[in-house]
């Protein structure tokens, strides 16, 4: 009876529950979610806006602007609203003026002696004058004074801290702190008049010779083309299969690029291509072993004729091209000085410092004898990483045979053949093309004069 009544009581309770769910349930609604649309953004942060922020620094305290209107590219427009279901219950606007000289629609900065606004209104362009060019070191915003110097390092921070995986530490360390220390001089050959050179009434038969990969060649035949001299086109299957053999040519230049991909070293299946043929073996056997031939090698060209062993046919261990110290591709306008040797082509060079561009991956000279072994005709301005951008013995930017007939080098004269080719020219020189032609000029005269 007892356990009839507490069922009873039990079932009792079990029922008022349900019954006061039930009419709970019916006083009920569902809770709806505030969706937050667009920028948030709050006094606090409208408060932080100055003139003179960059658009980066805008960006930073605002986000990227809900709209950006192409008939308005230097206005951004920032929105949010706060919504329960349907009913708003917030919302902001708040458009930014990005002035013209933070401007992401695309332009061209000009920098000139003349009037540039009124030259280009004339023709119904559109100008804007930003700034002047002033001698001190200091970019001025309005009030606002700002380091040239202090800017640069700055802006090559992020550089530097990419280089840091991409190179040896020290080496990374190093190009910040000398990009400052380097500075760029030159000083050009007392012989050096700056024109083109006069067209020559005889010319002389020089080839360029390249593999497949090979690049720059149209340029160096140009040069070439500039002082005289008959230009062919030799590719390495026509030595292979006999339809050149070199005989008639006085200049032979080897030009830059990655020959055969550079799968099996820089050069090595370019030299493995004359050593195991014997047509091609033969013809630059017997180019090399005449006395009234010059050659150059550039770049792949340079380190092609060192790994035949061409330039010190008498040394039983040969200079070897080895991978840059840092590890990696370099590419970077720099200088050399050139100093007094037995190079025919440099003669007239000597004491010069010239700007010229160097790009390559293994570009280090490795010297197995003692510096007096060999003629270096030039060596890059600075011995420290990045004017010597590959850590090369003795600071070799060059090497010359030991009659001084055939020469190779790692950077490139080639490109480096008018004054816009260079990374920075003399502001006191109008040349018409650059003392660097006085290689081909020189190589000329010579030829001439041994015939």
């Amino acid at each position: 009876m007892k356990n009839n009544n507490k069922y009873l009581q039990v079932k009792s309770f079990v029922s008022v529950l349900v019954l006061i769910f039930f009419v709970s349930c019916s006083s009920l609604t569902p809770y709806k979610v505030p969706v937050l649309q667009g920028n948030i953004f709050e006094e606090e942060d409208i408060e932080k806006l100055t003139e003179g922020l960059t658009k980066d620094q805008v960006q930073f305290i605002f986000g990227t602007a809900l709209v950006k209107d192409p008939f308005h590219p230097n206005r951004w427009d920032y929105y949010y609203s706060i919504k329960v279901g349907t009913e708003l219950l917030s919302e902001s606007k708040l458009s930014i003026s990005v002035k013209i000289l933070f401007s992401e629609k695309v332009g061209v900065v000009l920098q000139s002696k003349e009037n540039l606004t009124y030259s280009f209104n004339k023709y119904g362009v559109k100008a804007i004058k930003i700034g002047e060019t002033i001698k001190q070191n200091i970019l001025s915003i309005g009030k606002l004074q700002l380091s040239i110097s202090s800017l640069r390092n700055t802006w090559m921070a992020t550089s530097t801290k990419l280089e840091l995986h991409q190179t040896k530490t020290s080496l990374a360390a190093k190009r910040a702190k000398n990009v400052i220390n380097q500075p760029l001089k030159f000083n050009f050959p007392n012989k050096f008049n700056g024109k083109i050179p006069f067209q020559k009434q005889n010319t002389l038969k020089a080839a360029v010779i390249r593999e497949k990969g090979s690049n720059s060649e149209r340029e160096m035949a140009y040069m070439m083309d500039l002082s005289g001299f008959e230009v062919r086109d030799v590719h390495m299957t026509d030595l292979i299969e006999g339809r050149e053999n070199l005989e008639d040519i006085n200049l032979l230049v080897a030009v830059g690029g990655f020959s055969n991909s550079d799968v099996l070293g820089s050069a090595k299946g370019w030299a493995g291509a004359f050593k195991y043929n014997p047509k091609a073996k033969s013809a630059i056997e017997n180019f090399f072993g005449r006395t009234d031939t010059l050659s150059l090698g550039v770049c792949n060209g340079c380190q092609l004729f060192v790994e035949l062993g061409l330039i010190t046919p008498n040394h039983n261990r040969k200079p070897k091209m080895l991978h840059n110290d840092s590890g990696k591709f370099e590419c970077i306008f720099t200088a050399v000085a050139i100093e007094k040797s037995k190079a025919i082509m440099l003669n007239g060079l000597e004491g010069s410092i010239l700007g010229i561009w160097a790009a390559h991956g293994e570009g280090k000279f490795s010297f197995p004898q003692d510096e007096s072994n060999y003629q270096i005709p030039a060596r890059y301005l600075y011995q420290n990483y990045p004017s010597n951008p590959n850590g090369s013995d003795f600071n070799a930017a060059m090497l010359s045979s030991e009659d001084g007939r055939h020469l190779v080098m790692m950077p490139h004269i080639e490109r480096s053949i008018f004054p816009w080719n260079w990374g920075h020219y003399p502001k006191n020189h109008s040349d018409e093309i650059s003392p660097w032609i006085m290689v081909f000029e020189n190589a000329y005269n010579w030829i001439i004069n041994k015939a």
